[in-house]
């Protein structure tokens, strides 16, 4: 699975994804990389933001459809891309009873 390709969804990455494809591959790196990556999503405007939320459900989905190939892995990728989005944006887009929500 290339991450960076699902982060950009065939569209120009933003400088951000560098950051986010190794915690991606790495769940472990997630609490030493979070607050670097909220501090330089925090610093974009809008459009750029909004790539982002967009860039963090797309992998939230490709993990979704990828699950069975490889249920662990993908657990740790959606994981991932949730916890950034909800540091972020304060919310997830795609809420799931899975999740722990109604």
């Amino acid at each position: 699975m290339n991450h960076l390709e699902v982060l950009t969804g065939g569209a120009t990455p933003l400088d951000i994804y560098p950051d986010i494809v190794p915690v991606l591959e790495d769940v472990g790196l997630l609490p030493e990389r979070l607050e670097p990556i909220y501090r330089k999503a925090i610093a974009y405007d809008d459009d750029s933001l909004d790539r982002l939320r967009f860039a963090l459900v797309r992998v939230q989905i490709y993990s979704d459809i990828h699950r069975t190939e490889d249920m662990e892995k993908a657990q740790k990728i959606k994981y991932v891309a949730q916890v950034l989005e909800k540091v972020i944006f304060g919310s997830l887009l795609l809420e799931h009873e899975e999740l722990g929500h109604d």
